[in-house]
Parts: C-alpha cells; sequence; structure tokens
C-alpha cells in the first residue's frame, strides 16, 4: 500500500468499505458476463478461435489440472501456446508430461513469453507467494489471468491485483474448484431455498489426516514466507465457500494457531525422507522414489533449484500453523466459527448453519479408518419445532478422475473455458471473492502473531478500487 493510502484514518477506511460493499450486487452479475479473455461468454456469445493460453508453474498442480487435463478434454476450446517455470528441468519433465510442443521459456524470459505467444490468458501455478507478481505482469501485457487459490498471500499483493486490474481492465478469475464439489453445490442450494430463514452463525471444522496434512509441511507450504500459512493457502477454500455460501464479506477476524504437531515438535529430524538415518522409527517417512510422476517432475530435477519435494516433517524452519481456529464477523452479521488441524487420524470436515427456522448439519467424509462409504457426505436438516431429514450424497464415478477433485475441476474449466456456460449458482469467482479469502486468512495470521482483532477495512485501501 502506497504512503497517502496508509496516512487514511481509520473513519475514511471504513465510509470506503461501506462504498465498496454497495456493489456487491454490480459485481455478481458482471462476474457472469464475462470471461478470463475478456469475452463474452456465459451470457453472450460464443467466440469462433481458440482460447490462447500459457502456463506459469509447472509442477503437479500445473502439468495436470491446468495442463494434460485441460488441452486434451477441452482441445476444442483452448489451445496451450507457452509454458514457463524457474526450474529448466522441470519445465522440460512438464512439458513431456502436459504432452504439448508448446516452447517453453525459464522465468526471466516471461516478458518475451508474452510478447512472443500473445496467449489470451495466463494460468498460474507458481507457489502461492508469486501469485500475484506474475498475475500483475500478464495483466500490464495484456493478458487475463487464471489464478490457483490463493489469489495472494499478503494484503499488499490484494491492493496491486485490484489496482492493476482496474488500471488496465483485464480480468483475474480465481480457480476456486472447491465451489463446484457436490456437497458444496448442495449446501448452497438449501441455504438458496430459505429452509433456514435468515442464518445467525456457522461452523467449519477441517480435518488433515496424517497423510495429506503431512504433505504440506513436506513442502514449500511449511514455510509463511512461501504459502502465507495454511490459514491462506488450504483454508482460502473454506473462507471463500463460506463467503460464497452466506452471500456475505468478513469484516473482522480474531484468531488463535500454533506449530504444535510439526516442525521442532519431536525429537529427531533430518534434510528430506531420502537417506534419513531414522526412516526405520519414523511414522512419517514418505518413499517420493514410488511415486513416478514426484520422481520425474521433482527428483530429476532438484539440482537444478535444490527444492526437496520430500522434506522433513520435523524441519526446524518450519512456521506454517498445524493446529488453528479463526472467528469471523461478516457484513450481515452472520458469525464463524472455524478451526483447522493438520495432524488428525482421519479426514473430512463438519459444517453447519444455525438459522432462525433450523439447523443444517454436513459430515464430509473424505479418508476414513472405518467403514463409512469413502468419498460421501451426510446431511442433516433439523427444523425447529419439526421433525429432522436426514440423506446422503454419494460421489459419482462419472465425476472421479486422477487429478480432478471429484470432478470439481471439471466444474470450474466448464465455467472458465466453455463458451455460454450457465452459472445460476453464482460459482465463477473474480478478483473481488480471491481477494475476500486471501483476506481472511491474511488477517488471521496478523491476529495470531499480534494478539490482536483484525479489520479487514485496516487491510487494505478499498476507496481506490472497484470505481464501478
Amino acid at each position: 500500500m502506497n504512503k497517502a493510502n496508509s496516512k487514511m484514518n481509520k473513519s475514511e477506511k471504513s465510509l470506503g468499505r461501506r462504498e465498496f460493499l454497495g456493489h456487491s450486487a454490480k459485481l455478481a452479475i458482471g462476474a457472469l458476463t464475462f470471461n478470463i479473455a475478456g469475452k463474452s461468454t456465459a451470457a453472450g456469445a460464443a467466440s469462433s478461435k481458440k482460447m490462447k493460453v500459457a502456463l506459469v508453474g509447472t509442477g503437479h498442480r500445473g502439468t495436470s489440472t491446468w495442463g494434460k487435463d485441460l488441452i486434451g478434454p477441452y482441445s476444442e476450446y483452448v489451445g496451450m501456446v507457452g509454458l514457463c517455470d524457474i526450474n529448466p528441468k522441470r519445465l522440460e519433465a512438464g512439458k513431456r508430461l502436459i504432452g504439448t510442443d508448446a516452447p517453453s521459456y525459464p522465468a526471466k524470459d516471461f516478458d518475451r513469453m508474452i510478447k512472443e505467444t500473445k496467449p489470451d490468458a495466463v494460468i498460474i501455478c507458481t507457489p502461492d507467494c508469486f501469485h500475484y507478481e506474475h498475475s500483475v505482469r500478464a495483466m500490464e501485457l495484456g493478458c487475463d489471468a487464471i489464478v490457483e487459490k490463493p489469489l495472494a498471500t499478503e494484503a499488499e499483493q490484494c491492493q496491486q491485483l485490484l489496482d492493476t486490474e482496474l488500471k488496465t481492465g483485464r480480468k483475474i478469475t480465481t480457480t476456486f474448484n472447491a465451489r463446484h464439489g457436490d456437497t458444496a453445490e448442495e449446501i448452497k442450494k438449501i441455504l438458496l431455498s430459505g429452509e433456514l430463514g435468515r442464518i445467525i452463525s456457522s461452523e467449519f471444522q477441517e480435518y488433515l489426516d496424517i497423510d495429506h496434512g503431512a504433505s504440506y509441511f513436506r513442502r514449500w507450504h511449511g514455510k509463511i514466507r512461501f504459502s502465507g500459512s495454511l490459514l491462506v493457502h488450504k483454508a482460502s477454500h473454506h473462507f471463500d465457500q463460506m463467503n460464497w455460501w452466506l452471500d456475505a464479506e468478513p469484516e473482522e477476524v480474531n484468531a488463535f494457531g500454533r506449530v504444535a504437531f510439526y516442525g521442532k515438535n519431536n525429537s529427531f529430524r533430518s534434510r528430506n525422507c531420502r537417506g534419513c538415518p531414522f526412516s526405520d522409527k519414523c511414522d512419517f517417512y514418505w518413499d517420493i522414489m514410488k511415486k513416478e510422476r514426484m520422481v520425474k517432475l521433482y527428483v530429476e530435477c532438484e539440482d537444478a533449484d535444490g527444492y526437496l519435494r520430500d522434506g522433513c516433517v520435523w524441519d526446524n524452519d518450519i512456521d506454517t500453523y498445524d493446529t488453528m481456529t479463526v472467528e469471523v464477523k461478516y457484513n450481515n452479521g452472520v458469525l464463524l466459527s472455524y478451526s483447522l488441524n493438520a495432524y488428525m487420524p482421519y479426514e473430512g470436515q463438519r459444517i453447519a448453519f444455525n438459522g432462525e427456522k433450523g439447523r443444517l448439519d454436513v459430515r464430509n467424509y473424505n479418508r476414513q479408518p472405518w467403514e463409512v462409504g469413502d468419498k460421501r457426505a451426510d446431511f442433516r436438516l433439523t427444523k425447529s419445532f419439526k421433525d429432522t431429514k436426514t440423506w446422503i450424497i454419494e460421489r459419482t464415478k462419472s465425476k472421479k478422475a486422477e487429478f480432478s477433485h471429484g470432478g470439481s475441476d471439471y466444474g470450474i474449466k466448464d465455467l472458465i473455458i466453455k463458451p455460454n456456460q450457465p452459472d445460476p449458482l453464482g460459482q465463477l469467482a473474480g478478483s473481488r471473492a480471491g481477494v475476500m479469502s486471501s483476506l481472511i486468512g491474511i488477517a488471521a495470521h496478523k491476529s495470531i502473531e499480534t494478539g490482536e482483532r483484525i479489520k479487514i477495512a485496516d487491510l487494505i485501501d478499498f476507496r481506490s478500487t472497484w470505481k464501478w
């Protein structure tokens, strides 16, 4: 944020916040009428030519969801024109895994890639802390940005993204695929039905198991300087879902968190799993050599940049919280109680909404040690002074694919890539949704570090942006 903005007093910022919130309906409608290339799609005419995209970040997510699983199923609508990565070996390995002959460029030649390949949009799958950097430069060079969550890891980055979008007239799409899961869609429909009446409070408990949860601490995600913490990286999904479900935006955040399980909380440690002298007694030993894809993308490329994909979960430098609770106050009065624990014996979620007419309870099962049916969700809708009804959603095989998150990745790509796609639930997310989700996590991190309650309007100058 610039010096002029930082000198604004709190009353001025609050006024800007109210003005900003007044544009909610306009922006929600606007999000349905533009695709990431700036052409009318969801509510307009189809383009006769393919969308040209360039990919930045050729790691696992980039080469799968936004690589092979993009140019294959969506070849009628999109073409890959360029690839970019800081690691030259991973760049070429990713190119082979995607199956494309698009030219590849080192990270230092990002501008040259844009100028030579002229993409309509740049897909950004780098480590989180670099998302804003590539998004801003892409827009400055005349492209739209399709950005993996989180959109940003710091408030200043959010400001720069919004200012650049406004200045250039380009568009940001945040790829919140979690809006497209069966459970998420069912919750949205129930809330829209009005069966619960006015929502008063909500609850979201995230359980990451000792497989999935531990994986974050083997990677760059375990360092806050890269990920902004799991409150920004992982929880951005959950905060966005809650913002979307409630059709509301956060005003105030209070949080607690600590590294209570991983990092220094062990008597032994090594640099990484391969060659670890404690492999025979460490329950978290992970053999990356059994994963051919990981070997090609990381092991065979690590000498180029030193990044170890199988880092030790007991690394003393780990500072990403593994235990955290967050309270959020929304602009419509709803209070959210959120928690995330990353070392559970099972994985899933408990989500609830408390309304003036009753309560909705959702138990989302992912990986469980008991027989409940893997990949299912249990719903219970209890009406005040009335009966309770329960039902189950089983994940359909037709929506399953190797890297599709139960089909939700295809849901988001359908809206972004295919022309004339309806969006009755408002699942397409732009810069506004990306910023709001990131700011909750950013505020939560700041609250943990300072012990203070954080107001969203104090993190960013809304008066200088959203001038519709």
